[in-house]
């Protein structure tokens, strides 16, 4: 329960929200407690014969108080359901910041359908614990306040024989308290596993159906539903025992009630109205232990949830922004020089170094080429320039000030990145485009240079065109020019390709390089390919093998040297050569 007390920042700017809210608990609260006592006098009244234009009096303003307190009670639920939706809505938009904010290595350990369930189904437990468990914990409070008070003025031995029974409410409360709480943090983990499942199948439902594993898929995504049932079963068994036995308790003190009270009735020591008006107390006494069973239910699902929600929140990322304002990067006339410096990087939980000692200068308005067979580092030496990760060892410079001194969001914004994988979102081909630019004219441009704009203008809307969730309704080679453009429409100081045209043919290929040399002119490029043909204009080719520099140079140098460069580019040119002499009739009895 003291993960609640975290919540308290959260509901800080809304104190004067909820302290209307609450203050119209209490009066609904007290002005419900009168209700008992006016119908006291008008059973007296009755029974004194009393004329009718007393209890009609006594009628009439038991309709004005209940009136009232029900105008209370909308206001309370109106302001305090209201303003817990608010707090959950903070936290989800803080939580989804912070889930822009971590880096890879915490992703490597938090599935996605685990983080999407925190942000989802968590922050609802958490509402409930927020809103309507503290509105109704306020009403039994006070509830149970002002009926006592008043049971107290009608008898004080009556009222202490019927609490007797409520002597074991806490321990009930705490026992069955906890096991709540443990029941529904392995429900919601279950949850997790389940939604993991479902976002992983439905993104990838194309290698199910390629490898027809719908059948299997399907019988693990039952197992897990299966499971996920039978942990909401054993939560709800545990919830069902709430009501019964604050219910049990509450129903021997009303006995109890019944068979002393009702003895003092007929021994004319208490009227039949104060013997009626005790029986509403003790039940406006006990209804609000009753709901306080569901009470405690929902604080013990808050916390576990909330517990949940906080490895989120608290997670902290490895890299570190750089301390504001951060050293300022001079202005620049179009690229920026680029200097690795003994750069090594060894992945975290390992051993084994990836990189080792990556030096080389990228004057600014070059282009450096780096080669190399697959697993040499070339995605993750990409990956240091734009501080997606940081060296192990040594530093990266730009324009000679250390990346880690440049704050985070001025360094990204001077690179263009176009990863391997690349994503486009839900929204329009004009907005993938115009990401993070919102310029039309540059999206265009961009995406002239990236060979888009006839695959766009073929599409059923054009610019204007939905895409599926990824980009799934465009090839793998459109997404990946997609991606090219959707850089270069911010024109930034440096672009950074990973492999960026490994699934376009080598016809488009030729001619997005033809426009890149154009698009890049002026500005810092790196290009990593495993095709020679990317990286042959460049200023500076590298050659990465395990994580080393094992060539460097110029085309024609490395060509002339006939060394590792040499082989893949041989090796390219046989494998390609064996592909046009074999074709599609290759294959026996292919078509």
């Amino acid at each position: 329960m003291r993960l609640l007390l975290r919540l308290l920042p959260w509901m800080r700017p809304y104190r004067w929200r909820f302290a209307a809210g609450l203050a119209c608990v209490v009066l609904s609260t007290a002005i419900n407690s009168v209700i008992p006592t006016l119908l006291r006098q008008a059973i007296d009244a009755l029974g004194s014969g009393a004329g009718v234009a007393a209890v009609v009096r006594i009628g009439a303003t038991m309709v004005a108080v209940t009136l009232t307190m029900a105008v209370f009670r909308f206001q309370m639920r109106e302001i305090l359901n209201g303003v817990s939706r608010i707090v959950e809505t903070d936290l989800r938009d803080a939580a989804f910041t912070r889930c822009t904010t971590l880096d890879a290595a915490w992703y490597g350990r938090t599935r996605t359908g685990e983080v999407m369930a925190r942000l989802t189904n968590d922050l609802g437990a958490v509402r409930m614990a927020v809103g309507p468990a503290i509105m109704y914990l306020t009403n039994t409070i006070f509830g149970a306040l002002f009926a006592l008070v008043y049971m107290v003025q009608i008898s004080p031995r009556l009222t202490l024989l019927a609490l007797l029974p409520m002597v074991p409410l806490p321990w009930v409360m705490w026992t069955l308290g906890r096991a709540t709480h443990d029941r529904f943090e392995r429900v919601q983990a279950q949850f997790g596993d389940l939604t993991t499942m479902t976002q992983e199948h439905l993104s990838g439902v194309r290698v199910v159906r390629a490898y027809a594993q719908e059948e299997a898929e399907s019988a693990r995504f039952a197992a897990l539903s299966d499971e996920y049932l039978a942990r909401n079963m054993r939560l709800a068994r545990l919830n069902a025992l709430f009501n019964p036995s604050f219910t049990l308790l509450a129903g021997l003190g009303a006995a109890i009630v019944l068979g002393v009270g009702g003895g003092m009735v007929l021994e004319g020591r208490m009227s039949v109205g104060t013997f009626v008006a005790f029986g509403l107390y003790l039940a406006n006494l006990t209804w609000p232990l009753i709901a306080l069973g569901w009470v405690t239910n929902l604080f013990q699902r808050g916390a576990a949830s909330m517990r949940r929600v906080l490895d989120v929140l608290d997670a902290e990322p490895t890299l570190r922004d750089a301390e504001a304002p951060g050293t300022p990067l001079p202005a620049a006339g179009g690229g920026r020089r680029l200097t690795l410096e003994q750069v090594s990087y060894t992945y975290p939980g390992t051993t084994r170094e990836v990189l080792h000692d990556i030096t080389v200068d990228v004057p600014a308005g070059t282009t450096l080429g780096i080669v190399g067979a697959t697993a040499s580092g070339k995605s993750t030496l990409l990956e240091l320039l734009p501080r997606l990760t940081d060296p192990t060892r040594g530093r990266i410079l730009l324009d000679g000030i250390d990346l880690r001194e440049i704050p985070l969001h001025v360094l990204r914004a001077e690179i263009g990145f176009v990863p391997q994988e690349s994503v486009l979102f839900s929204e329009t081909i004009r907005a993938n485009l115009e990401y993070g630019t919102g310029d039309g004219e540059a999206a265009h441009w961009a995406a002239g240079v990236a060979q888009l704009t006839d695959t766009i203008e073929a599409l059923p809307d054009g610019w204007e065109t939905m895409l599926g969730e990824r980009g799934v309704n465009l090839s793998g080679g459109q997404r990946q020019r997609a991606a090219l453009a959707r850089a270069l429409a911010r024109r930034p100081a440096v672009v950074i390709l990973d492999d960026a045209l490994a699934a376009v043919d080598t016809q488009t290929e030729a001619a997005i390089l033809r426009g890149l040399r154009e698009a890049l002119a002026g500005r810092t490029a790196i290009i990593a390919s495993h095709r020679i043909t990317a990286v042959r204009d460049a200023h500076w080719i590298l050659v990465l093998d395990e994580g080393r520099i094992v060539e460097q140079g110029r085309h024609e140098t490395l060509l002339a040297a006939r060394g590792r460069y040499w082989t893949l580019l041989d090796r390219q040119r046989l494998e390609e050569e064996l592909a046009a002499a074999e074709g599609p009739t290759a294959v026996p009895g292919g078509a």
